[in-house]
């Protein structure tokens, strides 16, 4: 059976559960904890998540209270942040925190359902799942498979610049460790030469980045998935259009600030999702019986303007491929 019709299922058949229960339910508030690794609370993918839950009827102040946590970038703090939140005994927990966050869940609690996003890593080579299929225990979420879908940006990077020799990848250790596997495989098949730029402490140096790439003389920067380098995409953009490097990103609002092209799932539509289980789970579904789904919606963003200003003329053929075209 499809993921989404065995989802759609199982809203079903809780939407028409007794009016009685639900009335008994109806003035009882419950609780959502939710840990990310980095970002704070006013990001978009969480405003999505949010709205999302409204429209499910659940409304914060109402019969909704949320308990947000972040990380900040400093993965040393997910597990006290997932014992914390534990102790306040919500209904479910949302992670948005990569692995450790969600591991560091798995060992904080074996009874509060948590549902997580595994947009940048594998949650079942993570140990944070048995399968897809089959979660069990008392986690289940959303996989975006990113770490597979590396090689492709890197494809479609190499069809906009075809004399492409060396490429610099700016990333964030151990978030995107296992893309920047997966994409050093693609560059060996494509017989493209990587400058790794890889960091492992936070704040990431943009502009000692940029510099390395162009004394090494790379011809494009990619920039793996990692909510780091979300706050600085427009910094990112202006940095590379000062030194002249194409750029490709995970996600398209880097293009919108002035990147030069995405390849990605739409994140806003996986929190959406996400808030989808939560509510299922609010109903009385167990994570146990809801399968890891994989996303299905991808999006290639190209910014014209960008192209133009680093004299770089995009093949009709890709433009034609592209979801959202900025001029």
């Amino acid at each position: 059976m499809d993921r989404r019709a065995f989802i759609t299922g199982i809203a079903g058949s809780l939407l028409a559960a007794p009016l009685a229960v639900e009335a008994q339910r109806a003035d009882r508030v419950v609780r959502v904890g939710f840990l990310d690794s980095v970002s704070s609370r006013n990001v978009p993918w969480i405003a999505a998540f949010e709205q999302r839950l409204v429209e499910l009827g659940y409304v914060e102040g109402k019969n909704l209270a949320i308990d947000f946590r972040t990380a900040e970038g400093h993965t040393d703090r997910l597990q006290d942040l997932a014992t914390e939140l534990v102790a306040l005994k919500p209904d479910v927990i949302v992670a948005s925190a990569g692995p450790d966050g969600t591991l560091a869940l798995k060992h904080a609690t074996s009874i509060i359902p948590v549902i997580f996003s595994a947009i940048e890593w594998d949650p079942v080579a993570d140990g944070v799942v048995d399968s897809l299929g089959r979660p069990g225990a008392n986690l289940t979420g959303i996989s975006a498979l990113a770490v597979e879908f590396s090689s492709k940006r890197l494809q479609l990077l190499l069809e906009a610049a075809p004399r492409l020799m060396r490429v610099a990848v700016m990333w964030h250790r151990p978030r995107a460790t296992d893309q920047y596997r997966v994409l050093r495989e693609a560059a060996l098949a494509l017989k493209l030469q990587l400058i790794s730029l890889e960091r492992d402490t936070l704040p990431y140096n943009l502009e000692g980045a940029f510099k390395t790439a162009a004394r090494g003389g790379a011809g494009a920067v990619l920039v793996l998935g990692s909510p780091v380098f979300f706050s600085e995409r427009k910094r990112l953009g202006e940095l590379a259009l000062r030194h002249r490097l194409p750029t490709s990103f995970q996600r398209r609002d880097y293009v919108e600030a002035g990147g030069l092209m995405s390849y990605g799932p739409d994140v806003n539509d996986i929190l959406q999702h996400l808030a989808d289980y939560t509510a299922l789970i609010l109903k009385g579904a167990k994570p146990s019986d809801l399968p890891v789904e994989q996303t299905t919606k991808f999006e290639l963003a190209i910014n014209l303007k960008t192209a133009k200003a680093l004299g770089l003329t995009i093949p009709p053929p890709l433009l034609q491929r592209a979801d959202q075209v900025i001029e």
